[in-house]
């Protein structure tokens, strides 16, 4: 427990830190009145942030190639359940993780064992993601950050160009609530304040992503953190099927505040220039579309067709 929180510190630290001394904000926060360095500026923050491999991105899906390398990834400890603090860190929900749940496979270069999650959102159930999908940006999206095993913290992760493996999950709107997102969801009123942390409990990472069989279409590029300092040091893994979240449940996340006392809405970076990098696609697209083939010729042969 103590490492869980030593990790906590280190991320609010480091999320409010900077090398001009500045403070670093989304768009959504500059204002005149108290201007800060929105994400056009946190090259002034943090030189990295105008790198070459920078995050979030938008996925083009008909421009990422097929990988056949990249197979469902392997989740450890996935299933447990544990308890948890959850925070305001001033710019985001954050839920400290037990270093116990790990994942491997799916052309992963080591095994990864967990850090944290948090959320990026929009405005009360507003777009809101922080990678986009041609184009298309969905109200929410979490991060899990996993670093590799043999290391103990997550900047000596970060000196390891794929130190630090991050899987992305995007959020639709749903007309109905997610009982399993009730404990976060309910957690958000104790928090509303930057500092503010309270415990969520009997949570388990299966609850809050997709079934095994809708984690198999997934994008993958090199990429980096989405806040200053924006090391480039992450591998990244994007989801394509959504999670379903109520109208209710979306806008929950906008109840909180940042530091300046404003609503914590537009919690994301806007998608950043590919630079010539490649994003790839799993595998188990290819393994679809050939049984869909299949199945296509199979009812042919009898006269029968698939439906439109």
């Amino acid at each position: 427990m103590r490492m869980h929180i030593l990790y906590g510190m280190f991320f609010l630290f480091s999320t409010l830190k900077t090398s001009s001394g500045a403070e670093w904000c989304y768009q959504s926060q500059v204002t005149c009145a108290k201007p800060c360095q929105g994400p056009s500026k946190w090259t002034e923050v943090a030189m990295t942030c105008g790198g070459q491999a920078q995050s979030p991105i938008n996925i083009v899906t008909k421009k990422a190639r097929t990988d056949e390398r990249l197979k469902p990834l392997h989740y450890t400890g996935y299933q447990f359940g544990f308890h948890s603090d959850i925070i305001n860190n001033g710019h985001y929900v954050q839920v400290s993780l037990p270093d116990s749940a790990k994942i491997d496979g799916g052309n992963l270069e080591s095994t990864y064992k967990t850090l944290q999650l948090h959320f990026h959102w929009g405005a009360h159930g507003g777009p809101g993601s922080e990678h986009t999908i041609d184009g298309e940006q969905y109200p929410m999206e979490m991060h899990i950050v996993h670093i590799k095993q043999e290391y103990h913290s997550i900047s000596e992760a970060l000196k390891d160009k794929t130190g630090v493996a991050v899987l992305g999950f995007f959020y639709q709107e749903s007309g109905s609530s997610n009982k399993k997102y009730e404990s976060i969801v309910n957690a958000l009123k104790y928090i509303t304040q930057p500092g503010n942390n309270t415990t969520v409990k009997d949570l388990s990472l299966d609850m809050l992503i997709p079934s095994q069989e809708n984690l198999t279409t997934y994008y993958r590029y090199q990429g980096s953190l989405t806040t200053p300092d924006c090391d480039e040091s992450v591998v990244w893994t994007v989801f394509e099927n959504a999670i379903p979240l109520s109208k209710e449940q979306l806008s929950a996340f906008s109840q909180l505040s940042f530091a300046d006392g404003k609503n914590m809405t537009g919690t994301y970076r806007p998608v950043q220039p590919l630079n010539g990098r490649e994003v790839y696609r799993s595998g188990s697209v290819v393994v679809w579309v050939n049984t869909v083939v299949l199945l296509s010729s199979v009812l042919a042969a009898v006269g029968l067709s698939l439906p439109d």
